[in-house]
């Protein structure tokens, strides 16, 4: 079974956890399948964090917004503040390159994995994201007894300095830097907080 947080091995990692305690396992079941929906519903991830920061837009394959859930081979077109990539249209990409429900160990996990790739839209053919592509983060949802947690994994984190285009490269320095110093920790704690907040 696939372990859906690759090893840390370069770069910089990040861990944003939240968990929700609750009397019964039978009441934290049921919530893991709400928290569940919030995971999976990438487009209503803005509204769930409740706090300004990136917009997640998913796509299909070819870079086509989609209103589902997520799912393997999907592209998430992200809207961070600030100026974008000219590689990426204004936009840094990612693909979901895993997604699975695991029961191990007498948990429930929910994860989806995702890697930063290139622009579906576009011809070039070049990372386009402020993470080389050997950076993933990992998304996920969680049931253990009675706890339910929402989780956010980066992994591997090292900015993308090697494209054809100078201010990229640029840009992509000054945002991967920003992440690796905690930047963007706010916006995963709020993404997992909302996750895991108990209406």
């Amino acid at each position: 079974m696939e372990n859906p947080v690759p090893a840390q091995e370069s770069g910089s990692e990040m861990n944003a956890v939240q968990e929700a305690t609750f009397d019964t396992a039978e009441e934290a079941t049921a919530f893991y399948e709400i928290a569940k929906q919030r995971l999976l519903n990438v487009n209503h991830w803005d509204d769930v964090a409740k706090l300004p920061s990136s917009t997640f837009i998913l796509c299909d394959p070819s870079g086509n917004r989609i209103t589902r859930n997520v799912q393997l081979g999907d592209y998430l077109k992200i809207d961070i503040p600030g100026p974008g990539t000219s590689t990426g249209d204004g936009y840094d990409w990612v693909t979901v390159e895993f997604i699975e429900e695991q029961h191990r160990n007498g948990a429930d996990i929910m994860s989806f994995r995702v890697r930063p790739t290139d622009n579906p839209q576009s011809e070039e053919k070049a990372v386009a994201h402020f993470f080389d592509d050997a950076a993933t983060s990992t998304f996920q949802v969680q049931k253990i007894g009675n706890v339910v947690t929402a989780e956010v994994h980066g992994r591997n984190e090292t900015p993308n300095t090697k494209t054809d285009h100078v201010m990229d490269n640029i840009r992509n320095t000054m945002v991967g830097l920003g992440a690796k110093v905690g930047a963007s920790y706010p916006q995963w704690k709020g993404l997992v907080a909302g996750i895991a907040a108990v209406d």
